[in-house]
C-alpha cells in the first residue's frame, strides 16, 4: 500500500503518524531546522510572543515534540504542560528541560490530541507547532482544544500551509518530496520517512480553511499570520471573545 493511500483514512493516518514520529524522534530537531531553512525556532519564539503570556497563565502545548515552544513559555507562566503521543519525544524534552534556566518547570504528558486528559476550561493558553496537520480528525482536535480552554483563552498554531495557487503548490510539494526522499534515504534508508510531509499537505485544508473550521468550533477573532511568503502560517484565536495581538 502506498504512503498516500495509507494516510488517506483516519485510522491509517493515526497508525502511520504514531510509528513515524517514534522513528524520527531523535532526529526531529535537525529535520525541523533543515526544512525551515533554520527559521523554525524563530517562528516558535514569534508564536510565544503573540500569545502575550502573563504570570498567571496556564499553558498547554500540544504535539510538543522535544519542547521548543513549552520551554520558551514555561519561565513566564504559572503552569506549563506539554503533551505528545510519542513518548520518546517527551524523554528528549525532559532532558532539555533539565538543562534550561530557573523558573522552567514543565510537566510532560503522553497523550492524544483527540482525547485530552484535562478538565473543561482549565487552560488560558493552548499552543501547537506542526500539530493540526498531523491529526487524523482535525474537527475533533479543534473541539478538544476549545473544550480545555477557559473562556477568552488563546489558541495559537504554527504549521505548514497548503498554497492556493496551483503552480506554487505544485512546485512546493515537488521540492518537499525531493528533499524529503533524499533525507529519508540518508537518515533512515526509507524515502517515505520525510515524504510524509508533502503527502500530508495534499489532504490538508490550508490555512484559510482551517481558520473557517476553527470558527465553526467556537473560536472567535481568528487570524492567520503568513510566514515564509505564505508557505507557513500561524493561526491565532480566542475561545469565545475577540482576539487582539500585537
Amino acid at each position: 500500500m502506498s504512503l498516500r493511500s495509507t494516510i488517506a483514512t483516519a485510522q491509517g493516518k493515526r497508525l502511520y503518524v504514531r510509528q513515524l514520529f517514534a522513528t524520527i524522534a531523535d532526529r526531529y530537531d535537525f529535520i525541523t531546522r533543515f526544512l525551515s531553512y533554520g527559521q523554525d525556532q524563530r517562528w516558535k519564539r514569534r508564536l510565544v510572543a503573540l500569545a502575550g503570556l502573563a504570570p498567571g497563565d496556564r499553558v498547554l502545548d500540544l504535539a510538543c515534540g522535544t519542547g521548543d515552544i513549552l520551554l520558551e513559555a514555561a519561565p513566564r507562566v504559572r503552569q506549563a504542560i506539554g503533551l505528545d503521543v510519542t513518548h520518546r519525544m517527551l524523554q528528549l524534552a525532559k532532558r532539555r528541560a533539565g538543562q534550561s534556566g530557573p523558573g522552567a518547570h514543565p510537566v510532560w504528558v503522553t497523550g492524544d490530541m483527540l482525547a485530552l486528559p484535562f478538565p473543561d476550561g482549565h487552560f488560558t493558553v493552548v499552543t501547537t507547532g506542526y500539530g493540526l496537520r498531523n491529526v487524523p480528525d482535525l474537527d475533533q482536535a479543534l473541539r478538544e482544544i476549545r473544550r480545555v480552554l477557559a473562556p477568552g483563552g488563546r489558541f495559537l498554531s504554527l504549521d505548514f500551509n497548503r498554497p492556493d495557487n496551483v503552480l506554487v503548490r505544485g512546485v512546493y510539494l515537488a521540492y518537499l518530496t525531493a528533499v524529503g526522499s533524499a533525507l529519508g534515504l540518508a537518515l533512515h534508508r526509507d524515502p517515505d520517512t520525510y515524504r510524509y510531509i508533502p503527502e500530508s499537505l495534499r489532504n490538508y485544508p490550508g490555512a484559510a480553511r482551517v481558520a473557517d473550521m476553527m470558527r465553526v468550533q467556537g473560536f472567535t477573532g481568528v487570524q492567520v499570520r503568513p510566514l515564509l511568503g505564505g508557505l507557513m502560517a500561524v493561526h491565532l484565536a480566542r475561545a469565545g471573545v475577540v482576539y487582539s495581538a500585537a
